[in-house]
């Protein structure tokens, strides 16, 4: 099996395909996100989308990583400030947008974040795997394998750790 067999690779067309079909089961869904919440990095772009394709102009960011040290990454992720107040939230009915649920850990800390302040809150992703620990419930694709991202499948124009830039 070659390598590009064992990845899915997401071009910006096909990205485009996929917003518009998490929006279109939304949509049937019967539910109306008074705010999109992107997990940042990878969930920006969804959530710009969805934003646009669902007519939310309500959008807000979260960032949340797994802390590393010195070669150390914690069980579970941190969301890094400045966090959305939940009182800003009470209320709404929340739809979460993240590239990707792989453990499954970053979408869980943001869902049980909102869980108790919030009307209701629901998640997006692009992609899912099996072995995820929290089920998203509007998922494009769900696969096991590998996944390049357009906006991530090349290096970085410039290197902040040091090195040099491309």
């Amino acid at each position: 099996m070659s390598e590009q067999q064992e990845r899915e690779i997401l071009t910006y067309d096909l990205f485009g395909t996929a917003v518009r079909e998490i929006a279109q089961k939304v949509v049937d869904s019967g539910y109306e996100p008074d705010i999109v919440l992107s997990i940042a990095r990878g969930g920006l772009a969804l959530g710009m989308g969805l934003g646009y394709a669902l007519d939310v102009k309500n959008l807000s960011a979260v960032n949340v990583e797994f802390y590393t040290g010195v070669n150390e990454r914690l069980d579970v992720p941190i969301m890094l400030p400045p966090t959305p107040a939940a009182v800003d939230l009470t209320g709404m009915k929340v739809l979460i947008a993240d590239d990707v649920a792989d453990t499954g850990k970053t979408l869980e800390i943001v869902h049980d974040f909102c869980e108790g302040h919030v009307a209701e809150a629901r998640t997006a992703v692009i992609f899912e795997k099996p072995w995820t620990v929290i089920n998203a419930d509007y998922v494009y694709k769900k696969t096991d394998r590998w996944i390049d991202f357009p906006w991530s499948s090349q290096p970085p124009l410039v290197d902040r750790r040091g090195g040099k830039a491309h």
